[in-house]
């Protein structure tokens, strides 16, 4: 058996991980470059790690090129493993591997295909969820499904959080899948297309956060979108950029004012007022290094 890895991020690389440890054999890594890597969220070198393994290496800046489409052809895997990569797949690619392409999603498909879906859980208030591995079609998300792992969002959980369990559950899942696969006793399961629901693509704008909103609602955005995404901000004065990385929910005892506008500032956080009680907050980037003042909006 011959196989392929493509991948950019941490997924990526736990995937690459489990693929050594269970002995599955992997004959060529695709790897990100680092030099495109500014615009992707939670990048990882996993071509350091193939490297550091002896595995045969390319960096790509785009995988659907005549270039890679011949090194693949020239390997004829049987699987190829498309993991944490956000580029779509030309048809050329998905019909190179003898047995398929295998992908991954953080949702329990068919529910919630598409983009940002780790972000647009936490902002619907997912609690239980799933992550799968599927096999890919030209379709977005649509493919047999291999197997799904359960793991838990909780309300207090940052991007970060959810990101490490979300590796645990791959981690786990991948485990079984690539059993499966050596084994040849996996049975692929059709995807339900009544039950899929669509995820849409976000973007770095869409964390402008909106102090007319309940602090709840702001709070998820905050969390949703932390490290390792580019973060919720407000616009202090309207043209500074505040990026709000951390926040805590305080019920408004006293302070009458505006939403947005700041009603506190200490050496270690500062309070904005919202419509329903007060958004502390704890950890942020003051990209213009302006100072704070009381009675000032962020917008």
């Amino acid at each position: 058996m011959k196989s392929i890895l493509i991948g950019s991020v941490i997924s990526s690389q736990i995937m690459l991980e489990e693929m050594l440890e269970s002995g599955f054999p992997i004959d060529f890594v695709f790897s990100l470059d680092e030099k495109y890597s500014e615009n992707v969220s939670g990048y990882y070198p996993i071509h350091e790690t193939a490297e550091q393994r002896g595995i045969p290496y390319k960096k790509f800046r785009k995988i659907s090129t005549e270039e890679n489409i011949k090194i693949i052809q020239e390997i004829k895997p049987d699987y190829i493993f498309v993991i944490g990569l956000s580029q779509l797949i030309d048809k050329r690619i998905l019909e190179i591997p003898r047995k398929g392409c295998v992908g991954f999603h953080p949702t329990p498909l068919p529910k919630f295909r598409g983009r940002a879906a780790m972000v647009w859980q936490v902002l619907l208030g997912v609690h239980e969820t799933k992550c799968t591995l599927f096999m890919l079609d030209e379709g977005m998300d649509s493919g047999d499904i291999l197997g799904q792992q359960e793991y838990t969002i909780e309300d207090t959980d940052y991007a970060e959080d959810v990101e490490l369990k979300l590796c645990k559950a791959l981690s786990t899942l991948s485990k079984k899948v690539l059993k499966g696969l050596i084994n040849d006793t996996l049975v692929p399961k059709k995807q339900n297309e009544d039950e899929a629901t669509y995820l849409l693509i976000r973007r770095p704008e869409d964390g402008l956060i909106d102090w007319k909103e309940p602090i709840e609602k702001i709070h998820r955005l905050i969390r949703a979108v932390s490290h390792p995404y580019p973060g919720a901000f407000g616009m202090y004065d309207g043209k500074h950029k505040i990026i709000i990385w951390k926040a805590e929910m305080l019920e408004n005892k006293n302070i009458i004012g505006i939403p947005g506008q700041i009603c506190n500032v200490s050496e270690n956080y500062f309070d904005i007022l919202g419509t329903d009680g007060i958004i502390r907050v704890t950890d942020y980037e003051n990209m213009d290094n302006i100072k704070l003042l009381v009675g000032h909006k962020l917008k």
